[in-house]
């Protein structure tokens, strides 16, 4: 996406305007504006310079952002937040409140409550007419930007909000400018009574009232929206502006844009980290809530990555930049926000419909209110007054501002802690959805093995059983064996010296200690060396059926015990998953792993539903299958999950994983944490009940203001000065912001109010990942189960599975190679014939079908 800043936008007519332009361009596939930052997202293969060129044909202006100067993303997106418009309309609001109060002591002070004039005016009442119309004409010139903007837009057949504002203020003006010079022809004849009744006739406080009273909107909600940004100000605030860096054997301190890939940069206590680096010396704790939200400190030491904006604690670090300008993470943050504000949100396509027509339709309003009071015989004074009413309070950016703002502060919100959503869509959209789908590995699990268990045989000591498996796994390279080596570490053991080491793949290690020959591995492999007695092989399929690979050690023919390692799953899953299931959200967990283990991590995590043995491929089927049945999210950090992440409606990044994934992903978890998932769905939903909010209150507005102002309630006596319209105009908009920035104060990690899940929960005997919907039983009118031979392993299984749900009619197949069996769910009946071949095509003997 190409980013554009846009200038000359006053209200959602002029977005709306802008976007249509731009979206006729040759080579433009969409078009985003927003009228909260002023800014534009294109994409597409047009040239920049046509993309310009339409804009300005438009009647507003445009420029490339960053075209003029090569500027760090953070510093480029703080110039861009910055609120230059509220210093302006201040010194504005101030002159044309001086200038009114004086007109309204003439007008209203004296002619109503009898304040005193100096004598000049005394019967003069044509100087004081003179008088009112040179304080509204400051008023106006002061104001002028409404009428430029405005009569601009009216001649090139875009009229906007200045345009209403415009016209309703040379409305008045214009017929107060008539009634004076009236007043003076009446003067002239003596007709003293005329001259009065012309007095009465005058609107010019009304029209220097309508431009005051809208400049103190457009101030209110300028400071509004700037409040907006307050998220992402405070992340730029903790960026460093200077580095200190080695070079040449000395220590530089420079401006943080001189810093380069690979220099070598320090860190003292209490000093913010100028960009992202990997620590080469020292240790300290470092303070990342600036990027996480996360307020405990985290350790650092030697290899461990730091971040640009966090801060540095306690010791001393040395260390490599990595990414450092634009490829930092607190400049992708601001980017992602940014590009989030830039983009449109699909409900806000509502408001943009009906903001290209308001304008048009509100002038023609005006236009008929002040004929048909005309034609009904009313003065020509009381119906300018309907008419102009009309104009002043039907107000286009209520309806323009109602998403964005939203928008803007939800994802800034998110953004504080840790959550970034990078388009407006993907902030809308998350909180939809009806169905998580968790990858395993990485996402409810840690990721990395960890010895859970250490079962000693008799007469053996857990420290005896660790230290020679110890030496077994010293020299070897698999990830079982760097859990083991960790324990080993974190419990103070010594590695002891081995030789004759050999590792047979897929089986075991074999080495000679002190003229001792030490075994190791699966209970197969273990078993042909030692003798296992019955209850250590039962606790080994104990410790399989939950989940845990048992490692089993032996020394002489002496069994030593059994080692269960495991990838663990995360402290916070099962309470995410609770949660998700909560919010009335089916969560299902996607994994390569086999059924078994698959079911175990799936049961202690308390999910609904499991599908084991998926390979990459498979999970971005498995969504497509999902996506049948609702809206769905994937989670995941690999990149074997980057397809599945493209594939259904919301793609959600673990934050640690792979770069592909986070690419793929349409939100990025930072803090790598499962508990995020539901607190993302949480803060969407009230974004969009938010924006719900907003659209509700726009719309109330005009529809309930335009009929008052226009008179139609005139019969029960309700009537509405332009005055009172004005400053209702101003305050709907002021309104609607302020009615956003109360999202500042939801708590996104409270399930509290969340609504309860419709479907009955599994029972306290029940697995969770058995329990079926009422709708996936809807979808599971038939069942067939193949007795298969030949299966070996997972990948037999991936391999079974994904010819069988190739077939149309199949919705699923559970697959076991150690049960030999795949149980086939049909969505319609399938010949036997066909399922058999499907099978025996992958060189597999299908043995039977029930």
């Amino acid at each position: 996406m190409t980013q554009y800043n846009v200038t000359g936008m006053s209200c959602a007519a002029c977005s709306a305007r802008v976007e249509k332009a731009v979206s006729r361009v040759p080579g433009v596939t969409s078009c985003s504006v927003s009228l909260l930052t002023n800014s534009m997202g294109v994409e597409g293969a047009a040239a920049p310079q046509n993309i310009i060129a339409a804009v300005q044909a438009a009647g507003y202006g445009a420029s490339l952002k960053g075209a003029s100067k090569a500027a760090p993303s953070a510093a480029e997106a703080k110039a861009a937040l910055e609120d230059h418009e509220t210093p302006k309309l201040k010194r504005r609001l101030l002159w044309s409140l001086g200038f009114l109060l004086v007109l309204m002591y003439f007008s209203m002070g004296h002619m109503m409550w009898g304040w005193p004039l100096p004598a000049f005016y005394t019967d003069n009442h044509v100087a004081m007419g003179l008088t009112q119309l040179l304080l509204t004409v400051a008023v106006m010139v002061i104001n002028q930007k409404f009428f430029i903007s405005g009569f601009q837009s009216l001649w090139r057949r875009a009229p906007n909000m200045d345009t209403l504002v415009a016209l309703g203020a040379t409305a008045a003006f214009g017929y107060s400018t008539y009634a004076l010079f009236a007043m003076t022809g009446a003067q002239v004849r003596g007709d003293t009574e005329a001259v009065m009744a012309y007095m009465m006739d005058f609107y010019f406080e009304s029209a220097a009232m309508i431009l005051t009273l809208i400049t103190v909107g457009k101030m209110l909600e300028a400071r509004s929206k700037g409040r907006t940004t307050d998220a992402l100000k405070g992340l730029m605030k903790l960026a460093p502006q200077t580095a200190t860096v080695e070079r040449d054997g000395r220590e530089l301190e420079v401006p943080i844009e001189q810093v380069q890939k690979d220099d070598i940069f320090v860190v003292r206590p209490g000093e913010s980290i100028p960009v992202d680096g990997v620590v080469l010396d020292g240790a300290s704790a470092v303070n990342e809530a600036a990027l996480t939200g996360e307020s405990l400190p985290v350790d650092k030491t030697a290899g461990d990555t730091v971040s640009a904006a966090t801060v540095n604690q306690s010791g001393f670090l040395r260390c490599r930049a990595t990414r450092v300008g634009e490829d930092t993470t607190l400049s992708q943050i601001i980017q992602m926000v940014s590009d989030a504000a830039a983009t449109k949100a699909p409900i806000a396509k509502i408001a943009d419909r009906v903001s290209g027509v308001f304008v048009p339709a509100v002038i023609a309003i005006a236009a008929v209110t002040t004929a048909v009071w005309l034609l009904l015989g009313q003065s020509v004074g009381f119906a300018l007054a309907r008419g102009i009413s009309v104009l002043v309070i039907s107000c286009p950016c209520a309806l323009g501002l109602a998403t964005p703002v939203a928008i803007m502060v939800g994802s800034g919100l998110g953004a504080k802690s840790g959550i970034l959503f990078k388009t407006a869509a993907s902030l809308e959209e998350t909180g939809r959805v009806d169905i998580v789908a968790l990858d395993k590995t990485g996402t409810i699990t840690a990721g990395e093995p960890q010895v859970t268990e250490l079962l000693p045989a008799d007469g053996v000591s857990e420290a005896e059983l660790l230290r020679a498996a110890l030496a077994l796994e010293q020299k070897s390279e698999h990830p079982l064996a760097r859990a083991i080596l960790t324990r080993a570490q974190a419990d103070g053991l010594t590695a002891d010296e081995v030789t004759d080491f050999r590792a047979l793949s897929g089986s075991g290690l074999t080495a000679v200690r002190n003229g001792q020959t030490l075994c190791g591995g699966s209970l197969a492999y273990v078993s042909a060396a030692a003798e296992v007695s019955p209850a250590m092989r039962a606790r080994c399929e104990a410790l399989a059926e939950d989940g845990k690979t048992p490692l089993l050690f032996s020394e002489n023919g002496r069994p030593l015990g059994v080692i269960a390692v495991a990838d663990v799953i995360k402290p916070d899953s099962p309470q995410a998953v609770r949660e998700l299931r909560n919010m009335g959200i089916e969560v299902v967990m996607l994994t390569g792993d086999n059924e078994r283990t698959a079911r175990a991590i799936g049961a202690a995590a308390g999910v609904d539903r499991v599908i084991a043995g998926v390979l990459p491929d498979g999970k971005e089927a498995e969504i497509r299958r999902l996506r049948e049945r609702g809206k769905v999210a994937m989670v995941g950090d690999g990149i074997n999950d980057a397809p599945a992440l493209t594939r259904a409606d919301v793609g959600i990044a673990i934050g640690a994983g792979a770069d592909v994934a986070l690419d793929a992903a349409d939100v990025v978890l930072m803090k790598s944490r499962l508990s995020d998932v539901p607190a993302a769905i949480r803060l969407s939903r009230a974004t969009l009940r938010n924006i719900h909010q907003n659209l509700f209150w726009a719309f109330f507005y005009n529809t309930l203001g335009i009929p008052l102002a226009a008179g139609v309630f005139v019969p029960l006596g309700l009537t509405l000065n332009p005055m009172f319209g004005a400053a209702a105009m101003s305050l709907s908009s002021f309104c609607v912001v302020s009615n956003a920035l109360r999202l500042n104060l939801f708590k996104l990690r409270d399930p509290k109010h969340d609504h309860k899940r419709r479907n009955k929960p599994a029972s306290a005997n029940t697995a969770p990942t058995e329990e079926k919907t009422t709708t996936e039983k809807e979808k599971e009118p038939m069942k067939k189960t193949m007795k298969i031979e030949g299966m070996m392993c997972a990948h037999c299984e991936a391999t079974v599975k994904k010819a069988l749900e190739a077939i149309p009619e199949v919705v699923d197949a559970e697959v076991s190679h150690t049960a030999g069996t795949a149980v086939v769910t049909l969505q319609s009946p399938v010949d036997d014939a066909a399922l058999k071949k499907a099978v025996e095509d992958k060189d597999y003997k299908v043995l039977g079908i029930e």
